[in-house]
């Protein structure tokens, strides 16, 4: 035991040596740390503790950690990182990162904001419908003809929300909204995007000045979707069609705009003040991490901008990407979920409606899912597995095409957040995947844990 420490304490002085690395995060060197709120309530919210206080191997956790994200950092996976862990509402590792880009100059701190991308699918759309299901006002067994009359025309008419929510309704993946406005010769069609301004074209969606036309969302992108076709297959296609669709209907029932509903139900009361649309009319740009440089469409390095073109062509607002936040206060949203609905004394949702929403809703014909959230392979392969081996039937999350992920774990009451931006400078680097970067931090948590005694459960 004392030459496994002393393995891991050689490699941890290593790699904290390794040229041009930086993180911000939690000193974990003393024995001896007090239990500090990671807000100002009191009750069932995060707190930060010593790994030791929950029996992991502080030493191991932080030397495994380092090394998996210092080659991800010298093989150009991503220019940084946030990442947050937590067991029983006690965050026991938080740490940043790298920088917001490769030029080295702005290192990302813990309080730095984040594109999430899709994980804006089961944070903000999905949220809300469980919210609205809570109080009787959202149906999952209903259809999608009954809540978008309409767009859901024909095939779509009497397709289940369940079904939908699940990605085996047989809807499209998705549609390029931006190029499908273009002609053939680059320049936009009529009543879609401009490079002049006009009450015609009142929204500025580019820096390098190109302007939405003022009914482009109810004009063109329903539109779109409502002449979509749909698959007579009802296998599992991962499709976000319908997470454009759910803000407007969160505003027909509730009266409230969705990023006001949400942030008067959820993130306000939560506290999680970083978890916002369109960030950069919130917080200063040297806050939010840039996404990707833009060089077909808005022309511009995206920053404090959602990075996704069609949640762009929704002014930043959608139920498919748009939300930007920290780890830690992205990690309130999802502690809420696994207190089975109450965050710091107050009740968000109901245990019954977070539990019907993250269970697997088709396991018997081997799609995964659950409603709107992702969960991990019904049976387990390591090439495949976005999570560890380790973590359970009843855990669920989301990922984010520009390098984030958020996953919880009810039955070993666990809660993993990451968050980069490994589509800067470009999409197409995909080493964050090859490398397998979260998986592998994923498999070192259960397995410290599973070491010291913590209580794995590995149901399937």
């Amino acid at each position: 035991m004392i030459r496994k420490r002393l393995i891991f304490f050689i490699a941890a002085l290593s790699l904290v040596c390794f040229q041009g690395f930086t993180f911000q995060g939690t000193d974990f060197s003393s024995e001896e740390k007090s239990t500090a709120p990671a807000g100002s309530g009191v009750g069932d919210e995060l707190v930060v503790v010593n790994p030791a206080d929950l029996g992991i191997d502080a030493l191991a956790l932080e030397s495994g950690i380092r090394s998996i994200i210092l080659q991800a950092l010298d093989s150009g996976a991503f220019p940084g990182c946030q990442i947050l862990l937590a067991k029983g509402g006690k965050v026991f590792y938080e740490e940043s990162f790298g920088y917001h880009t490769y030029d080295s100059l702005r290192p990302v701190k813990n309080t730095d904001i984040y594109d999430l991308a899709s994980v804006t699918k089961t944070t903000a759309a999905t949220l809300s419908l469980m919210k609205l299901y809570d109080d009787g006002l959202f149906d999952p067994d209903q259809t999608f003809g009954h809540y978008f009359p309409d767009i859901a025309k024909g095939k779509k008419k009497d397709l289940k929300m369940r079904d939908v929510l699940a990605h085996q309704a047989g809807l499209r993946a998705w549609i390029p909204y931006y190029s499908v406005s273009q002609k053939k010769n680059g320049k936009y069609k009529r009543n879609t995007v401009s490079s002049d301004s006009s009450a015609r074209f009142p929204y500025r969606i580019s820096d390098s000045g190109l302007f939405l036309h003022k009914d482009y969302r109810t004009r063109k992108i329903y539109k779109m979707i409502r002449k979509s076709k749909v698959s007579k297959d009802k296998s599992y296609l991962y499709s976000g069609l319908s997470f454009y669709l759910y803000p407007e209907l969160v505003q027909r029932i509730t009266g409230k705009s969705f990023d006001q509903y949400l942030a008067d139900e959820f993130y306000t009361p939560l506290r999680a003040e970083t978890v916002v649309f369109n960030a950069g009319e919130h917080f200063p740009l040297e806050r939010i991490v840039p996404t990707e440089v833009d060089s077909f469409f808005r022309m511009q390095t995206l920053h404090g901008v959602v990075h996704d073109e069609g949640a762009a062509m929704m002014l930043g607002v959608s139920g498919n990407a748009g939300l930007f936040a920290n780890a830690m206060d992205l990690a309130k949203v999802y502690q809420m979920l696994l207190n089975d609905g109450e965050y710091n004394g107050k009740r968000f949702l109901k245990a019954s409606t977070i539990e019907e929403f993250t269970k697997c809703q088709f396991c018997e014909s081997g799609n995964k899912r659950g409603m709107g959230f992702d969960k991990p392979l019904i049976e387990y392969d390591e090439n495949r597995s976005s999570v560890a081996e380790g973590a359970s039937a009843a855990s669920f999350g989301h990922s984010g095409y520009t390098g984030t992920f958020v996953w919880a774990d009810p039955e070993n009451d666990l809660l993993f957040v990451f968050l980069s931006n490994r589509v800067h400078p470009t999409r197409d680097n995909r080493k964050i995947y090859t490398l397998s970067v979260r998986p592998r931090i994923h498999s070192l948590v259960y397995e410290l844990l599973e070491r010291e005694g913590g209580g794995i459960s590995r149901s399937r």
